[in-house]
């Protein structure tokens, strides 16, 4: 069995005064995908922060590929290969689709520097940024904006993508157009750690799943064997995901 790429051991994270974090493990397998789920307020989005340094672990320790980052700044977090797609999705709304896009190439400073062949393989995962390429990014809707902010995560390859809710507030057929795209970009064996509250999109694309209470994580184990065990379903979360099929 290979090692976690990403894993944590007792993780706390403090905020303010409030005690969010209460000693979180987790372990995200290279080539998967990961789905944190939890009631609100449970500490997901914390966990993502808190990987990402944007807040800072007050005890314990996260270990990307070996190496412990707990205490380095967000740059150099993101410098070593994780993206962050936060769930108020980060747009710059005054730019264009392509400038949001060349932000987010390092190695690009004009748009005929990006890697063409990544674009045109973005563009079929997500046709709508193709379509208002030269449209400013505040002007799309709350899905094209979604797989705008996914867009400029994978624009170059990373081993390790941080999503925060990508289908909250979508149609479904957005959704369903999302489902697709991850499906995609998981066959590119990018890792990816997901929170999402939507069971049915989550069941469809996780290969495991860890469910979080009060700040800690209460569950951990293969997405298939909690979508088939209705009893664990209303034990960790109170209803059953067949009701959201």
């Amino acid at each position: 069995m290979s090692e976690p790429l990403l894993k944590l051991e007792g993780v706390h994270t403090h905020i303010g005064a409030y005690h969010i974090l209460h000693g979180v493990d987790l372990e995200v397998m290279p080539g998967e995908m990961t789905v944190l789920l939890g009631r609100n307020g449970a500490g997901k989005t914390t966990t993502l922060r808190t990987i990402m340094g944007l807040w800072k672990a007050t005890a314990g320790t996260i270990t990307f590929r070996g190496e412990a980052i707990q205490a380095l700044d967000t740059p150099d977090i993101a410098h070593r290969g994780l993206a962050y797609v936060p769930e108020n999705m980060g747009i710059f709304a005054d730019l264009t689709v392509c400038e949001n896009m060349l932000l987010a190439a390092r190695n690009a400073r004009h748009i005929d520097q990006m890697d063409a062949k990544r674009l045109d393989w973005l563009f079929g995962l997500f046709p709508a940024l193709k379509t208002f390429w030269q449209h400013p990014a505040g002007l799309l809707s709350g899905g094209q904006k979604q797989m705008l902010a996914v867009a400029r995560a994978i624009i170059e390859p990373r081993p390790l993508l941080l999503i925060d809710e990508p289908s909250k507030g979508l149609a479904p057929s957005i959704i369903q157009n999302l489902i697709s795209a991850f499906r995609e970009l998981k066959q590119t064996e990018t890792t990816i750690l997901l929170v999402e509250q939507n069971f049915n999109f989550a069941r469809q694309l996780g290969d495991r799943v860890a469910v979080m209470d009060d700040g800690r994580v209460v569950h951990a184990g293969s997405m298939a064997d909690l979508v088939g065990d209705e009893g664990l379903q209303q034990k960790l979360l109170g209803l059953s995901l067949a009701s959201h099929s």
